[in-house]
């Protein structure tokens, strides 16, 4: 029902700033909690950020707290994440996805019914 193409990885400087943008199709888009998850080479699937379906609730881990920000438009179907601050350990493929159960965000990766293909960030040192 929803498809999600991620945009905008590349390579980046610790301290450099990128912003990373997911497209949905799908009329349903605007009903959907959306989440942004990333996984290094070896390691599971971390959580990200979260923002629920209107935007006005989002959530963050603790590592990404005050550097990262998650927004939607659902008029464009497009969530954001806008990256500041960037670190050599935040460097993994960075994944979009779209719950489509009626309930706050979550950062278990099994509520999530759709995702993006993902797209690589790396920062350098």
């Amino acid at each position: 029902q929803v498809q999600l193409v991620e945009s905008g990885g590349g390579l980046v400087q610790a301290g450099g700033s990128l912003r990373l943008s997911c497209a949905a199709s799908g009329r349903t888009f605007s009903t959907y909690a959306m989440g942004w998850f990333r996984q290094a080479p070896g390691k599971d699937r971390e959580f990200v950020t979260a923002i629920n379906w209107s935007g006005s609730r989002t959530y963050y881990a603790d590592s990404v707290k005050g550097r990262f920000t998650i927004s939607r438009d659902n008029a464009k179907n497009t969530v954001y994440l806008q990256m500041n601050s960037l670190k050599p350990d935040d460097t993994a493929v960075y994944y979009c996805a779209a719950d489509s159960a009626l309930r706050v965000p979550t950062s278990t990766p099994k509520d999530y019914d759709y995702w993006g293909q993902g797209t690589q960030v790396t920062v350098s040192s």
